[in-house]
């Protein structure tokens, strides 16, 4: 990359910064930012990783000043309140399954400006992907460049997902959906964000491993509001 390509990379982070830190508090200060998790069907542990959001928003909100809840909530896809909430966030080791009622309800909540952040907690990638497509069967996972703004949005990753846990080995992949141009599904994949954010005495991953985990949490949380 130009000298100059760098320079103008820098003012548009510190722009963001700038935005983020003066702007987003205001508006969400009347509702503070909670996150839903998914309560799915199939059998998988959907309730996993219990202290993870407590983790991230905490973060959030020292880091950035976010006016959020203490820890997030969970609702099925049908409950009337689920489209309230900006972010959705589905994880576990097991099956996953989707209605047909379900996989409607969630493609109009994504397309009406929702977000789904999906971790694979390793064993749940094969049902997550065949109930995607019940979802948006015309699309397909695309693995997202390093340059894409959610690596990048507050703290930077130029190598894209942080390693976490082994899982299959080799490297992460950041993979997503997007539609009629939006991002409107990432994918953690190999990896384990959420493993990462938990209590550190749960899976003793070393600190620079769960400090990288939290920010990169915090950025797909922060791209979710802002995408």
């Amino acid at each position: 990359m130009a000298k100059k390509e760098k320079i103008n990379v820098r003012v548009i982070t510190l722009a963001v910064h700038v935005v983020i830190l003066l702007y987003l508090p205001i508006a969400l200060d009347a509702q503070p930012l909670q996150p839903v998790r998914i309560h799915y069907g199939g059998g998988g542990d959907w309730y996993g990783n219990k202290t993870t959001w407590m983790n991230i928003l905490n973060k959030a909100r020292n880091d950035l000043g976010l006016q959020t809840t203490k820890r997030e909530t969970a609702a099925k896809i049908l409950d009337a309140d689920f489209v309230q909430y900006p972010m959705a966030y589905i994880a576990g080791h097991g099956n996953i399954v989707f209605s047909e009622e379900e996989a409607a309800a969630l493609r109009l909540y994504l397309e009406s400006g929702g977000f789904l952040w999906a971790d694979d907690d390793y064993g749940m990638d094969k049902s997550f992907r065949r109930e995607m497509k019940k979802v948006f069967p015309e699309l397909n996972f695309v693995e997202l460049p390093f340059s894409h703004p959610i690596y990048h949005v507050y703290y930077q990753f130029n190598n894209g997902l942080p390693k976490v846990h082994e899982h299959a080995g080799g490297p992460p992949k950041g993979l997503g959906l997007i539609f009629e141009g939006r991002l409107v599904c990432f994918y953690s994949f190999n990896t384990d964000i959420s493993d990462g954010c938990e209590d550190a005495q749960i899976h003793n991953d070393p600190p620079e491993v769960r400090r990288s985990a939290l920010k990169m949490a915090v950025n797909i949380l922060l791209y979710a509001l802002l995408n």
